[in-house]
């Protein structure tokens, strides 16, 4: 069962949107062993499972089966905001890529509803996930820091989403500009980031988040929100013209609503994900993580705190 229907919420139904099929046994025990080769382990809440992490990656959050749950929770819940998968004009593509397809959940609904297109996902690798792919699907195994495997000019629209946590902040130019090498002329580009700072902020949520910036900063990771700040610039340096930029809030607590209480329930999910590697940066205890966790979403409540989706797109000519 999905971890999104074993937790308790205050307020606002069930998410409605269909959940990721139910792990086997056989994968259960492979995320509670934690630790493979070339990967290294931080715990996760003291009752619950160890995390699985990829050591040779500036990748903040975990690559298991918990994460898997939450990426298609979060894809579900984003999806519901933008009441579609994608801002871009689309019209009839012949070639479609995800890049950091995570799940694949969001290339599987593209798959399905342009049957006339190949779809394909891009990921350092696939996600252990028993959904059966769409036949139009194909998951290729790569980093896009090393460079597309992918001739130019291919794909009518090259997506991108929430790799902030991923990508070093220095490379984000380059990587932009190889997304639009392998766009067709005319193809179209899109780029969807979250900013990791809500607002207004209490001292528990602002402790939180300068935390979590921290941590990624130490990464060579984006601590600051220049990512969010410069995704348009990304794409109009890249070339591309018909450049748009949209900002996107939501509400983050019960007092928003369904939405709202889904967004806090997703973040929540996230920083747990990342609790290993601030208690240890930070010298807190288990306990001590979570009982700032706790307070830092009270006061999202209290004050009725707002987070911040950005995206950006552009056609190339």
């Amino acid at each position: 069962m999905p971890w999104w229907f074993r937790t308790r919420r205050r307020s606002g139904p069930a998410a409605s949107s269909p959940s990721p099929s139910p792990a086997t046994e056989q994968e259960r025990a492979s995320v509670r062993v934690g630790v493979r080769v070339g990967e290294v382990a931080f715990p996760g809440r003291a009752d619950e499972d160890t995390r699985r992490y990829l050591e040779q990656q500036p990748y903040l959050l975990p690559k298991d089966l918990k994460e898997v749950n939450r990426l298609d929770f979060q894809h579900y819940v984003l999806r519901a905001i933008l009441k579609n998968n994608y801002l871009v004009p689309l019209q009839a593509p012949r070639q479609i890529l995800d890049v950091g397809c995570g799940t694949g959940q969001w290339a599987y609904e593209l798959a399905r509803e342009f049957p006339q297109a190949g779809v394909i996902g891009l990921d350092l690798e696939p996600a252990r996930n028993t959904t059966a792919p769409p036949p139009n699907y194909r998951f290729v195994a790569g980093d896009v820091r090393d460079g597309l495997p992918f001739e130019d000019n291919r794909f009518d629209f090259v997506h991108q989403r929430f790799l902030w946590a991923a990508l070093p902040l220095a490379a984000w130019p380059g990587v932009v500009q190889e997304l639009v090498r392998v766009t067709a002329p005319g193809g179209w580009v899109e780029l969807l980031e979250a900013s990791i700072y809500g607002a207004p902020a209490g001292p528990a949520l602002g402790r939180l988040q300068a935390m979590l910036g921290e941590l990624a900063a130490l990464r060579g990771l984006d601590g600051s929100d220049e990512v969010v700040r410069s995704l348009d610039r990304y794409l109009r340096e890249a070339g591309l013209v018909e450049v748009e930029r949209r900002e996107i809030e939501v509400p983050l607590g019960d007092w928003g609503g369904r939405i709202g209480s889904l967004m806090a329930l997703d973040g929540r999910e996230a920083c747990l994900a990342m609790s290993g590697a601030a208690a240890k940066r930070f010298r807190l205890t288990q306990q001590e993580y979570e009982a700032l966790l706790e307070a830092a979403f009270r006061e999202c409540n209290e004050l009725k705190t707002r987070g911040r989706f950005v995206a950006a797109y552009g056609r190339k000519p």
